[in-house]
C-alpha cells in the first residue's frame, strides 16, 4: 500500500465532497472548463468514475451498467450522496490486497493497481477543479497532491488524448505551479472563468 497516495486521495476526496456540496441546482446546465460537458454531464462523468469507479476497481468488480446509466445529479441528494461512497471508495484502498496485482481495465487491458489508484486521484483532483471553476468556488488542492497530479499527466497525456481525454496542451506562464502544469498540459485553462450571461466572455 502506497501510504503517501493514500493520504493524498483521502485529502482529495474530502475536498472533492466539498466542491459537489457547493454546487447548486441552477449550475448544472452551466458550461465547464471540458468543452464537451456542461455541469450535470461533468459531474455524472466525476461521481461515476471517482466514487462507484474507484471502489470496483479495488473490488476488481466490473461498474454495472445501473451506475453507467444513472443521473446522478437526478436525485436533489446527489452531492451528499457522493460524499458518502467516495468515503466508501477510499475505505475499499485501505485493504493492502486492493494494491496488489494489476485491475482489468476492459477491452483487454490491465494496468497495475497503484497505476490505476494514481490515475484516478488525477480524475478526482483535475475534474473537480473543472466542477468548482464551473461554480464560482476555489479548489486548494495541496501542493504534495498537486505534484503527483503533474506526474500522471505527464507520463498518461498521450494515452489520454488518443482517447479525446484531453484537448491539446495549453501553454502556462514560466514558473507556474505544478497544479497548473497539470491543468495546461491536461488541455486546460487555469485561468478559465465561466462565460457571462449573454454570451460575453
Amino acid at each position: 500500500m502506497n501510504e503517501t497516495l493514500y493520504g493524498q486521495m483521502a485529502g482529495a476526496a474530502e475536498l472533492a465532497a466539498r466542491t459537489a456540496r457547493g454546487v447548486r441546482r441552477e449550475q448544472l446546465d452551466d458550461a465547464t472548463p471540458c468543452a464537451k460537458f456542461d455541469v450535470r454531464t461533468l459531474v455524472n462523468h466525476w461521481v461515476l468514475y471517482t466514487s462507484h469507479g474507484l471502489e470496483h476497481r479495488a473490488r476488481r468488480e466490473p461498474l454495472p451498467p445501473a451506475l453507467t446509466e444513472r443521473d446522478f445529479t437526478a436525485d436533489p441528494q446527489w452531492a451528499h450522496a457522493y460524499a458518502d461512497q467516495l468515503e466508501r471508495a477510499v475505505a475499499a484502498w485501505a485493504d493492502p490486497r486492493a494494491w496488489h496485482g494489476e485491475v482489468d481495465l476492459g477491452g483487454g487491458t490491465a494496468m497495475p493497481a497503484e497505476a490505476v489508484f494514481s490515475m484516478v486521484l488525477k480524475e478526482l483532483v483535475v475534474h473537480g477543479w473543472d466542477v468548482a471553476r464551473a461554480t464560482g468556488q476555489d479548489f486548494p488542492c495541496p501542493s504534495s497532491t498537486a505534484t503527483t497530479v503533474l506526474a500522471v499527466v505527464e507520463e498518461y497525456a498521450p494515452v489520454y488524448r488518443e482517447y479525446d481525454g484531453f484537448a491539446d496542451p495549453v501553454g502556462v506562464p514560466g514558473g507556474a505551479s505544478a497544479f497548473d502544469r497539470a491543468l495546461g498540459l491536461s488541455g486546460r485553462d487555469p485561468g478559465w472563468t465561466p462565460p457571462r450571461a449573454g454570451g460575453v466572455a
